[in-house]
């Protein structure tokens, strides 16, 4: 049955205004924190890997997140809000006082809430958008988000380009863009997790939750599809996320001969994949609503594998620009089945439980791929490394095949 129009409305109108602010916190994780980091503040290896994995520790922690929000009995989204609270906290702390350790952790705090709220934001979408529209309505906000990550992209790389110790006003952007979004998303209509974790007679709320994260686990046993597509997810994901933060590495760093400048930096980290993405989102949305997933996952993994190969084997300003508008094109269509996967798959009733395994996977090979991808480049050349991503992302297409014959 579909959602009362009235929900769906007020889901759709407040979530394209947390579209912007999201769109300036999505700058931060993928280039401007990082960036800071390298340029401004000369952080070490281990500092730069932390900020690149923030995200991902986020999704790591969401797989306990979910049975806690059902034990709370409180509305998803408003816990949402109270988590990017402390993202906008954290933030303006680091803007006032800019060392690399605050930065570490206010990275971590920040973009790790970002990300770990996804399975609440995913659940809402299902419980608020109906079935044959919801690629197209949520394609929407990405498009609002893209936009606004580029023109920010743009601001911020100009900013930095003419004086980086002005680095501080963009942590003070990246304070408000997480109390905007706070603002958003507790006016966003939602319930508590349906499923909320069994708790038994003297059991703590923490035991419960721990129990209920053990219980969503399972469902990677019981379920073929799940599983596949969970190991197929794992390979792509691993090779993505290794080569990511190398981009920034890869243009910044002085090793490599380039030294791009940070507005230069933006263009191919940020600018360019925006504008792709925002011409192709709408187009991958109507395609999930319509199209057989596991092949739109395949062609959306040979996007990726080519974006990696095009944007490292080579250092010609050609080949940079072709890497970043195929990751674009690639990333648009990624990112709405990174999303909405689990709403073809899950029961309705699972959604936020199958999204949490799956975010918590991601955060597991998103915290260990920066770390492997900055010791690799330490024994490799960079491009070695490209092409062992793209042969990873090349075996997360064939364990798909099957999978892709049996639902035809």
């Amino acid at each position: 049955m579909d959602p009362d129009a009235r929900v769906t409305a007020l889901t759709y109108r407040y979530d394209q205004l947390r579209a912007i602010p999201q769109g300036v916190i999505e700058s931060a994780s993928t280039t401007f924190l990082l960036l800071i980091a390298v340029q401004a503040l000369n952080a070490d290896p281990t500092s730069k890997a932390l900020i690149a994995a923030a995200g991902n520790v986020g999704l790591l922690l969401s797989l306990w997140l979910v049975p806690a929000v059902g034990q709370s009995g409180r509305p998803m989204m408003q816990v949402a809000a109270w988590l990017m609270i402390g993202g906008a906290i954290a933030m303006l702390i680091v803007a006032a006082v800019p060392v690399v350790p605050l930065l570490v952790l206010a990275t971590l705090v920040g973009i790790g809430a970002s990300n770990a709220i996804i399975p609440l934001i995913t659940a809402t979408y299902q419980d608020n958008y109906p079935p044959r529209a919801r690629g197209r309505l949520v394609s929407r906000s990405f498009v609002i988000r893209v936009i606004a990550a580029a023109a920010f992209a743009e601001l911020g790389g100009r900013l930095l380009t003419e004086d980086i110790t002005r680095f501080r006003w963009l942590l003070l952007c990246f304070g408000l863009a997480f109390g905007a979004a706070a603002c958003c998303l507790a006016r966003i209509p939602s319930q508590p997790p349906s499923q909320a974790p069994l708790r038994l007679a003297g059991q703590s709320a923490l035991g419960a939750t721990f129990v209920g994260a053990l219980a969503s686990l399972r469902h990677v046993q019981t379920d073929r599809t799940l599983r596949w597509m969970l190991v197929s997810w794992m390979l792509m994901g691993f090779a993505n996320l290794m080569m990511l933060p190398l981009r920034v590495e890869y243009l910044a760093n002085p090793r490599y001969g380039l030294m791009l400048n940070p507005q230069q930096i933006a263009l191919y980290t940020l600018l360019i994949p925006a504008l792709v993405r925002l011409v192709l989102s709408p187009v991958w949305g109507r395609l999930f609503d319509r199209m057989n997933f596991f092949v739109m996952r395949i062609v959306l993994n040979s996007g990726f594998a080519l974006s990696i190969l095009a944007f490292f084997t080579g250092a010609s300003e050609t080949e940079l620009a072709l890497g970043a508008v195929v990751f674009g094109a690639s990333a648009a269509g990624g990112e709405i089945a990174w999303n909405l996967w689990v709403t073809k798959f899950a029961p309705a009733e699972r959604v936020a439980e199958y999204m949490s395994v799956h975010t918590f996977l991601t955060g597991v090979r998103g915290v260990i791929a920066p770390f492997v991808a900055f010791q690799l480049t330490q024994q490799l050349p960079i491009s070695h490394v490209a092409l062992i991503c793209a042969g990873l992302i090349g075996l997360a297409s064939v364990v798909l095949v099957p999978e892709s014959q049996r639902s035809a």
